[in-house]
């Protein structure tokens, strides 16, 4: 039996009656959807017709329930199996598709012939293994984030995809994210000129969660965890070519857990630009979630004080800063619910480019593993191993 073991980042609660939205433990709030994407929506009817693209969800959590809701909504999707080794989320799945197949033996999904798509969402150390083996099987992929725990892994996946003609890509949620879109329009439209330096940040004080986000070998450690959002966003705000990296990881108070209580990366870019991202759990005091300077002015992303604990939960309050002294607090433009999912329908069938792609998630992999690297080093620099194609 080739079982899932640890399937997901989260689990239903004891004693649940499973309602249309089950509630799901969760560590944090890093892999929720989109902002503008938290209400539910009344799920279409479809039928089955010629383009539509089977899906499997391999681990059903949180994550999982929000794919879910996303196929339901996704035109030319199709739910037809769901893989859990907890019958509960199982359960969970089917109130939503009641018509889905249920394996608790991953293998025995992937081989059932159900599946032009899988959906992995299991813990990232075992990323590489579930995508290899979908892949080898003429199966479609769509990763939680990282993409793997190495950029050689992410390689041989990207490799394979490309031998076979199969769609391989990251879901990289936080790039959908309502502030975050914003913020990028805005700096496309040169109101603030060129971006040379780039500042973002997550955490607060608090115990760090006893799931697997919170242990190094399973989650890649702490660049790893919330890394995989932030610094994708920096390379997808500053495109160019990297010249090294640094990484700092500090182990002071939690001793329960053994990713790093607060993890600073500096990335240097070859044109001297400079963009960094810190993860702490031992911030007393919050630095804003994004602080860029461009030549002609700045944005500021300051953290939403109703969203208090979970300030996480609520899109950052964007400050459009100019040169004459001027600010303006800047709308959010969210994206239309479900884009990603779209995207793969389209890719799929048609071959329409999609806003992330395998090579972005593979890069912004190396780039982490550089930093842990540097870490390791007291933060000498280290330069990783970009591909553009």
């Amino acid at each position: 039996m080739h079982q899932i073991v640890a399937c997901d980042k989260s689990s239903i609660k004891e004693g649940d009656s499973l309602p249309y939205v089950p509630h799901f433990h969760q560590c944090d709030n890093r892999d929720t959807p989109p902002f503008h994407d938290r209400t539910e929506h009344p799920i279409m009817s479809k039928r089955m017709k010629k383009g539509t693209i089977r899906v499997g969800l391999l681990a059903y959590g949180a994550i999982g329930h929000e794919h879910n809701l996303a196929v339901q909504n996704t035109a030319g999707l199709e739910l037809l199996a769901v893989c859990d080794t907890n019958p509960e989320r199982v359960e969970a799945a089917k109130q939503l598709a009641p018509e889905a197949t249920a394996f608790s033996d991953a293998i025995e999904m992937l081989d059932s012939g159900l599946l032009d798509l899988v959906v992995i969402s299991t813990p990232p150390n075992s990323h590489f293994q579930w995508a290899k083996e979908s892949l080898l099987r003429g199966i479609h992929v769509v990763l939680e984030k990282p993409m793997a725990l190495t950029a050689d892994q992410c390689d041989e996946l990207i490799a394979l995809a490309s031998s076979k003609n199969l769609m391989l890509v990251v879901y990289q949620n936080r790039r959908f994210d309502d502030d975050f879109v914003t913020m990028r329009e805005i700096i496309r439209s040169g109101e603030i000129g060129d971006v040379y330096h780039y500042d973002s940040f997550v955490g607060g004080y608090s115990r760090p969660c006893d799931y697997w986000h919170s242990n190094a070998e399973v989650s890649g450690g702490a660049i790893f965890d919330w890394g995989s959002h932030f610094l994708d966003q920096i390379l997808n705000i500053i495109p160019d070519d990297v010249a090294h990296v640094s990484g700092q990881n500090h182990k002071r108070v939690w001793t329960h857990a053994t990713n790093a209580d607060h993890a600073h990366v500096t990335v240097t870019f070859t044109n001297g630009k400079q963009a960094t991202f810190v993860h702490s759990d031992l911030a007393a005091a919050r630095k804003p979630k994004f602080y860029v300077l461009g030549t002609e002015g700045a944005i500021i992303g300051d953290w939403d004080p109703a969203g208090e604990p979970a300030v996480a939960d609520l899109p950052a309050i964007l400050t459009v800063h100019h040169i004459d002294g001027t600010s303006r607090i800047a709308p959010l433009q969210p994206l239309q619910p479900h884009e990603f999912h779209r995207s793969i329908v389209e890719y799929i069938n048609n071959g329409t480019a999609m806003e992330v792609n395998a090579l972005q998630s593979r890069n912004v992999v190396a780039i982490m593993q550089a930093a842990e690297q540097s870490a390791v080093q007291n933060a000498m620099p280290v330069t990783p191993v970009l591909r553009r194609s």
